[in-house]
């Protein structure tokens, strides 16, 4: 997802950045109940309430007294962006000086095959200090603070959040908290040192999800499963998009046909002439209705004319 490289003093080291962790958080579908079918949502204007296409979504931002600021992908260029395709270390510092509340995400930084001596320099030197690499980083546009750290053998960028984005706890029951009497601290450390043993993270299951996953085995070997309708499934936006083509594709043939000097030779143009009127089929004829219906007879002429008369209407017998 980043590719740069990582420097301390005179030393490079080029490097790819990709993701660390992923989340196996379970994500439930909202449904109809009585069929199973999904549930889509749109993107609309709360002004007026129509729907917005993605190429008039742009940023806002909103002030503390509610008024919205509209930046366009100008003004986004050209704030200040300090980074390059660079990580700098600006300083080594002892790890228990990290509060891990910090932590947000983490990153392997693989190297190039020609930096691996350079590699593995850095990742010994950091193992062999026990201290982090604090370094400034620009992951999608945006600086932030970062350390580096070494995981088996591998060298961790894990970002940092800034110190404004913690929370401070503001707990009134924590203004008037007793202290623990000196034989309940000698207990406790007691049931400590009875509980000491080595972490292991693969000790622990998601029970939950395994529970989920049963469940659902089992509603399905018990034939308990709806099955939507494939146009229900896809996605909605994909359904207007194909439609939005087809229309583009229709009127793009029907502007060279009238570049020609034939409109009448354009595909489905007189279709599309009676959908577009706005009385619809039967309505009043545009004005290009009369010269495309004189183009072909004299009898379509007449019936455009009179179009407001339905028993006289081609177009009206038609529908």
């Amino acid at each position: 997802m980043w590719k740069g490289a990582v420097s301390f003093g005179l030393v490079t080291v080029p490097v790819r950045m990709y993701s660390a962790t992923e989340s196996h958080d379970l994500q439930f579908r909202q449904v109809r109940a009585s069929d199973g079918s999904r549930i889509r949502y749109r993107r609309v204007a709360e002004a007026d309430g129509a729907e917005v296409p993605y190429d008039q979504i742009v940023k806002g931002y909103e002030t503390p007294d509610g008024r919205m600021v509209v930046l366009t992908d100008d003004d986004l260029a050209a704030l200040p962006n300090r980074s390059s395709k660079e990580i700098e270390v600006d300083k080594f510092v002892p790890a228990e000086q990290i509060d891990p509340i910090l932590f947000d995400k983490a990153y392997y930084l693989e190297p190039d095959k020609a930096s691996a001596k350079s590699y593995s320099l850095l990742r010994e030197t950091l193992r062999a200090a026990d201290r982090m690499a604090v370094v400034t980083i620009s992951v999608r546009s945006r600086m932030t603070m970062a350390v580096l750290r070494v995981r088996e053998d591998v060298i961790v960028l894990q970002t940092l959040l800034w110190p404004d984005e913690i929370r401070k706890p503001e707990f009134d029951t924590l203004a008037d908290v007793p202290e623990p009497s000196e034989r309940e601290v000698k207990m406790a450390h007691l049931l400590v040192e009875s509980l000491s043993e080595d972490f292991d993270p693969a000790e622990y299951e998601d029970d939950y999800a395994e529970a989920v996953e049963a469940l659902v085995q089992a509603k399905i070997a018990g034939g308990k499963v709806e099955t939507p309708a494939a146009a229900e499934e896809s996605p909605g936006q994909v359904v207007d998009l194909l439609a939005a083509l087809q229309q583009s594709v229709d009127r793009a043939k029907a502007a060279r046909a009238a570049a020609s000097g034939n409109p009448a030779s354009a595909p489905g143009a007189e279709q599309q002439a009676a959908e577009e009127s706005p009385a619809g089929p039967a309505g009043p004829a545009s004005p290009a209705a009369p010269k495309k219906a004189a183009a072909k007879k004299a009898p379509a002429k007449k019936a455009a004319a009179k179009a407001g008369d339905p028993k006289k209407t081609p177009a009206k017998k038609a529908g």
